[in-house]
């Protein structure tokens, strides 16, 4: 018989089985299969679920956001696997804490029994607070469960991850979010009192979250009386919750996630997708003048010569939001946003520079040609310093065709301009200049 483990947050906390507690605790699923949005993971070939047949758990990382069930499906497993379910918070926990956990699964194991150890956060923890988990997974004193909202390659050390699989929760989309809110009705014996339009702006509201759907719905239902025959429409939901902050942290994976899909956008050419996700990270909260900054390399590293402007408009919206402030001066970080995103693009500086830094490192410290060396003194000169130089301004087309490159190394080329935008009209000038350059070439 598998062992009954605490079921409900409020019991975990020590309160009676009588004391209030909020909607999305009660309706905290009894079983597995009342998990939804995670079939990748518990529908029939998902690897928990193969798991849970063969009676076996390894450890694993639970990474997603939040409201995606992490949490309980880690109690539902010690559950159906007969373990003992140990849960630590990696916020409020320490080493201290995790020896005696350590302690008291060694002293089950011995009766037969294991133990699977729940750590939420576990990307708060350090280094060497990871570290002190990896013997006793190894000698099976314990199964670790982790859960993280951050990404685990960056947050979690590399001996951890080699002994736990990654297992990946997805946001819960408007299928699972109606179920959860069809599953809120039922608890409730009554209908959700909103409108359609309004029921469509709570799931929207929830952005994925689970556990923050059924909050706002118990809000809803608080609200509004048994009875009442009016439902709340957008606008009365949206006075009653207020505004639910975005999904987004900015220095976590969020902050990541967003400015790359910013920069991909602009990088695409569409100012459309670019707008958005500018106005999902402005809405979350991000550091206006670190996007300033991003749409600067961007107008140097996609733009480039291409458009010449665009590192104008990027500096100029910079400054603009520097001297207005929100929220009038993000209204020019949106205008360098679509500029960016309509302009021709190039990155053949971005490319260029790359590759003259690898030769240039690789090349050590080759002297430049002594014949575009100055000669301030009496010695340099008589070394040959400036000897043969010629004052390109003197030249046919102003054009020397010298070399530039030090002795020994033979010319690079490492800019290919496009024949985008600006960038054609350079392209055509590099041409006629090389030209020149190998009709001034001395014949051998």
């Amino acid at each position: 018989m598998a062992k009954k483990v605490t079921s409900t947050l409020f019991e975990a906390a020590g309160l009676e089985e009588g004391a209030p507690r909020p909607l999305a605790d009660r309706l905290r699923p009894a079983k597995l299969e009342e998990v939804i949005g995670q079939e990748n993971l518990l529908g029939e070939h998902g690897i928990l679920s193969r798991m849970v047949k063969a009676g076996r758990l390894s450890s694993v990382i639970f990474w997603g956001p939040p409201g995606t069930g992490k949490t309980t499906v880690a109690r539902l497993l010690a559950e159906f696997t007969d373990m003992h379910f140990e849960q630590l918070s990696a916020i409020q926990s320490g080493v201290s804490d995790l020896r005696k956990v350590f302690e008291a699964a060694r002293a089950r194991r011995e009766h037969g029994q294991g133990t699977l150890l729940f750590i939420d956060e576990i990307h708060r923890f350090n280094r060497s607070q990871q570290d002190a988990f990896l013997p006793h997974m190894e000698d099976g004193t314990i199964v670790l469960v982790g859960a993280t909202t951050e990404n685990p390659s960056f947050e979690l050390n590399s001996a951890l991850l080699s002994r736990a699989s990654v297992l990946t929760f997805k946001r819960l989309d408007e299928t699972a979010l109606e179920t959860l809110l069809a599953r809120a009705e039922q608890f409730e014996r009554r209908a959700l009192p909103l409108t359609a339009d309004a029921r469509e702006a709570l799931i929207g509201m929830a952005d994925g979250d689970g556990r923050g759907l059924i909050n706002l719905a118990e809000d809803v239902f608080l609200a509004v009386p048994r009875g009442t025959d009016a439902p709340l429409d957008r606008e009365a939901l949206i006075a009653l919750v207020q505004r639910r902050a975005p999904l987004y942290d900015k220095g976590q994976d969020g902050h990541y996630n967003l400015i790359s899909a910013l920069h991909k956008s602009v990088r695409g050419s569409d100012p459309d997708a670019s707008l958005y996700w500018l106005a999902r990270m402005l809405a979350g909260g991000e550091d206006p003048l670190y996007i300033a900054r991003r749409l600067v390399r961007m107008a140097v590293e996609d733009i480039g010569l291409a458009d010449p402007n665009a590192l104008v408009q990027a500096i100029a919206a910079k400054d603009t939001y520097d001297f207005l402030g929100s929220p009038e001066g993000e209204l020019a970080l949106a205008q360098a946003t679509i500029y960016l995103a309509t302009a021709p693009k190039s990155n053949a500086g971005y490319v260029a520079f790359g590759a003259a830094s690898r030769v240039a490192k690789e090349g050590g410290s080759l002297l430049p040609p002594k014949h575009i060396l100055n000669a301030p003194t009496k010695l340099m000169k008589h070394e040959g310093y400036g000897s043969g130089y010629a004052y390109d301004h003197n030249q046919e087309q102003a054009f020397s065709g010298q070399n530039y490159f030090p002795d020994g190394m033979e010319r690079q080329s490492f800019y290919a301009p496009t024949s985008y935008g600006y960038e054609a009209e350079v392209k055509q000038r590099l041409d006629r200049w090389a030209a020149l350059r190998t009709k001034k070439a001395p014949r051998s």
